[in-house]
């Protein structure tokens, strides 16, 4: 995911993709113990795009701070 497309994403949106990223790579990593994947680049994608959407979320929490 670019980080445009997480830039445009609510913060509840946020929350619901990341609750799913997190989920998908937990299956990918019990998967990683029976057989190597087929495109070993999925776990380092997954981690990027789930850093990404947790400083997205800081960032909006931060900022909801600041006005209040």
């Amino acid at each position: 995911m670019k980080k445009y497309e997480i830039a445009a994403l609510s913060q509840a949106e946020l929350v619901e993709r990341l609750r799913v990223l997190e989920e998908r790579l937990a299956d990918i990593n019990f998967f990683r113990v029976i057989e190597q994947p087929q495109n070993p680049m999925v776990f380092r994608n997954s981690r990027r795009d789930i850093s990404r959407m947790k400083n997205r979320l800081h960032q909006l929490k931060n900022a909801e701070s600041q006005t209040v």
